[in-house]
């Protein structure tokens, strides 16, 4: 686990690294509170962070009331370090955001407590985050998490004006194959069309279950020749290979919609969905297993 240490001491930054790498942790140490706060915005940012109390002239309390407001992906386990700790500074701290306080000086057996004590709750505070956000059929992001994560995208397109692309596909005559199959073959078809079709993004693009068998990838930084390869790959992965079920082999195909986004323009969440809408069920019109461009 990734630990940051926001202090100004350099002795105090030393002291307290070389224990927390004795202990298996990664460290990394900010002097101020901005880099610390911008550390711990990071996608893969620390998990815990221990906090001086008076960091660079500043309150320390400042820097846990600005994580809980920013740092939302992820919970963060603040631990502040007190030279003293009287009952209102402790109240302070903790209506600010703080989960735990160690007075000055203390020994490395406290802080080893006050550590293992917080990694087991941010390590906690992951796992259920991730089923909070995970489709419980097919392991991928479930419909709110996947609109959540592609209104940040179109906020974040909004600011830096790059491409966005996003591909809704829907699996080919899905209820018939239910039907003529049953619903335990339907469910093993499902999860293995998304495990392949996840295989084919790229490490930063999201994949979701949008609803039933239609599924959602939300590619940044993508045109729209960027995302007719991707869908192509998507395309292929399903139609290539039979899925062995418990009742043996089954082909499907999957229909698929691009909506683009170019650098100059702009969308909202719901017009973007629409025009990929829009293009999926042409490309149901012109026959299935194809994609179809929005116009």
């Amino acid at each position: 686990m990734k630990v940051l240490i926001a202090d100004d001491d350099p002795l105090s930054i030393l002291y307290l690294q070389d224990m927390l790498r004795e202990w298996g942790f990664e460290v990394v140490t900010a002097a101020d509170g901005a880099e610390a706060l911008a550390l711990l915005r990071e996608p893969d940012g620390p998990a815990l962070a221990i906090v001086d109390s008076l960091l660079a002239g500043e309150d320390g309390t400042a820097l846990c009331r600005a994580v809980r407001d920013s740092v939302t992906e992820r919970y963060v386990y603040l631990i502040l370090l007190a030279a003293h700790a009287d009952a209102t500074f402790v109240a302070a701290a903790i209506d600010g955001g703080t989960d735990d306080y160690l007075a000055k000086p203390f020994s490395p057996e406290q802080l080893r407590v006050r550590v293992r004590a917080g990694r087991r709750i941010a390590e906690l505070e992951e796992k259920l985050r991730f089923r909070e956000s995970r489709d419980a059929l097919t392991g991928i992001y479930n419909r709110s998490t996947i609109v959540e994560m592609l209104q940040k995208e179109l906020a974040r397109q909004a600011r830096t004006h790059h491409a966005v692309s996003v591909i809704l596909c829907d699996l080919d005559h899905f209820r018939m194959l239910n039907d003529s199959h049953g619903h335990q073959a339907g469910d093993e078809v499902l999860r293995e069309l998304t495990r392949r079709m996840g295989a084919t993004l790229r490490p930063y693009d999201s994949f979701g279950r949008y609803g039933g068998e239609e599924l959602l990838g939300v590619l940044p930084n993508c045109g729209v020749q960027g995302a007719l390869e991707v869908a192509e790959r998507m395309r292929a992965a399903v139609a290539d290979v039979p899925v062995m079920t418990t009742t043996g082999e089954i082909s499907v195909t999957v229909s698929i919609g691009v909506a683009s986004l170019a650098v100059d323009e702009a969308a909202k969440l719901g017009d973007l969905l629409q025009r990929a809408d829009d293009a999926l069920h042409r490309a149901k019109q012109n026959g299935r297993n194809c994609i179809t461009i929005a116009a």
